[in-house]
């Protein structure tokens, strides 16, 4: 059943074995029909002559009857075209008259007072059908037969319902055929709001959580389940929004207190203390402004015609870390092309990405190491340190959101890789991680040009 999960699938797999079974039934259906109607037609042809047949019988002032068929009419019992053939016999099945000149009938192994039809294949080969009717002539009962030869060149009518077959039936199966595609192209114009509701839920993510699906060209049996998923949808919207807006009131209000903390701390007497303290305060703050990156960039969307020349923005981002770099006995230096890169994107948020994977290269880089930002024509920007690398095993996981390699040790990744991570599908770009020749890590964020 799992290769029929559509709709249409299924629908054009039961259409498939109802044309099958139609285009075998239907034309044996038409040729039963079509036989019964020649076969009531024979029959009440041969009624009629045997009836003409016994009014020719006249009885005999000696008691005995005799048969008087008009001239015009013996052709049609006699000679090379006649049609019918007939035989009159008494109450004892004796024969008194016959179109063919022997004492025979012409169903001799069928009762004679019998009215069904009879059949009989002669030597000849011809096939002969008849039938019996009573007639009284005076006080005496006779009964008439009269058969005709099928193959006789006048009989059309059995000509016809056997050429039904060969001539006639082949044409339902591509008339049914045709049916067929006809359906599935009905199907999948009526099915066509489902599609679209498909592609438009594929579409719905963190970032388009107000998008819902439109019930108004949708089918009278789906909307129902269309009106449940849209109801689904804003609850999911308002979850997110409370997180969201959670995330942030939280970030702005630990603010306030690491600014009191900051100040208590700087009031401190000199010390390792006091140093501890200010390295964590600077470390709580980092992770509170990723913090705010992260809320912020959840329901981030960059729109259509926004570019950013990612140089400058490169630039910007290797000024601000510089200091930090210094002050950590590191070297930072931007390389590549010297010209602006104008790329599909939010400058700011850019800004925000390579400053993150900056930040991660200088604490990544021992002393006396090297940062290098690399920036090329076709919008690729290379952070590349000196570090001690990425295993392969782990290239997928630093980006996720505060991964750490032991998780009996504080060691975090905090939320700088998972930002530039964000950043980078909401440019519809990529980030990944690579060995640097010599020794190092090469972190690669591909956007698209502008």
């Amino acid at each position: 059943m799992n290769r029929f999960r559509s709709i249409i699938s299924r629908v054009v797999a039961l259409h498939v074995v109802t044309v099958g079974l139609t285009s075998i039934l239907m034309p044996l259906a038409l040729y039963w029909l079509l036989n019964q109607a020649a076969n009531n037609l024979h029959r009440d042809a041969l009624r009629s002559q045997a009836l003409t047949i016994g009014s020719f019988l006249r009885p005999t002032p000696s008691g005995a009857t005799q048969l008087e068929i008009p001239a015009e009419a013996m052709p049609l019992y006699s000679g090379e075209y006649a049609l019918y053939s007939y035989a009159v016999l008494d109450a004892d099945g004796k024969v008194l008259f016959s179109s063919r000149g022997d004492d025979q009938p012409l169903f001799a192994s069928i009762d004679p007072s019998s009215s069904e039809w009879f059949s009989r294949r002669r030597s000849s080969g011809a096939v002969l059908f008849g039938v019996s009717v009573p007639r009284a002539v005076g006080e005496r009962l006779y009964w008439i037969q009269v058969g005709q030869d099928l193959t006789h060149r006048d009989v059309i009518i059995d000509d016809i319902v056997h050429s039904f077959i060969p001539r006639v039936a082949w044409i339902t199966f591509p008339i049914l055929l045709l049916l067929l595609l006809i359906d599935i192209l009905i199907f999948r114009r009526a099915l066509e709001p489902v599609r679209q509701a498909s592609t438009t839920a594929a579409a719905i993510g963190p970032t388009s959580t107000d998008v819902r699906l439109s019930e108004a060209s949708m089918p009278a049996e789906i909307v129902p389940l269309v009106h449940a998923v849209n109801q689904a949808l804003e609850r999911l919207e308002a979850g997110f929004r409370a997180q969201r807006e959670f995330t942030a009131d939280m970030a702005h209000e630990l603010r306030t207190p690491l600014a009191i903390m900051r100040a208590r701390v700087d009031s401190m007497d000199e010390g390792p203390l006091r140093q501890s303290l200010q390295t964590d305060i600077v470390n709580m703050t980092r992770t509170v402004n990723q913090v705010l990156d992260i809320a912020e960039l959840e329901s981030f969307v960059v729109r259509a015609d926004s570019t950013a020349d990612i140089h400058a923005v490169c630039a910007d981002a290797v000024g601000f870390m510089a200091p930090l770099a210094v002050g950590s006995d590191k070297t930072i230096a931007l390389t590549g092309i010297e010209e602006p890169v104008w790329v599909r994107g939010h400058a700011e948020a850019l800004f925000r990405a390579v400053r993150n994977l900056v930040e991660n290269a200088i604490r990544h880089t021992p002393r006396g190491g090297s940062i290098e930002v690399d920036v090329a024509a076709d919008g690729t920007v290379r952070v590349l340190d000196t570090g001690p690398g990425v295993p392969q095993a782990e290239r997928q996981s630093i980006f996720a959101r505060f991964w750490r390699r032991d998780r009996a040790k504080a060691d975090s990744r905090g939320l700088g890789l998972a930002i530039v991570a964000r950043v980078a599908a909401a440019h519809e770009g990529s980030i990944s991680v690579d060995d640097r020749p010599g020794g190092g890590a090469v972190f690669t964020l591909k956007l698209r040009l502008a």
